[in-house]
């Protein structure tokens, strides 16, 4: 299932876009297909299902969220973002 993600910050620089879908009904399924397709977003930003220390996940704007298991649908956003990125 698609879900529409966006970058801000340093996963916006590493990704070299700012926005696209990636496949997974899990945040972690998420994670893991953006590495595949991104790989210097992956060097930087992502462990394998898990995004790295000074990132973080919100999801629709409403809430953060981390756990890989974190179940995501295709009407979901998913916004990835340095810690620092709020300023």
């Amino acid at each position: 299932m698609p879900v529409t993600v966006e970058f801000f910050g340093i996963p916006r620089q590493r990704a070299g876009v700012s926005q696209t879908t990636a496949t997974g009904t899990r945040l972690g399924e998420v994670l893991a297909d953006l590495a595949t397709r991104f790989p210097t977003l992956a060097q930087t930003c992502i462990d394998k299902e898990r995004l790295r220390a000074g990132f973080i996940a919100n999801l629709d704007g409403q809430r953060f969220i981390s756990d890989p298991g974190t179940p995501l649908d295709s009407s979901d956003c998913l916004l990835i973002l340095s810690l620092d990125a709020g300023g």
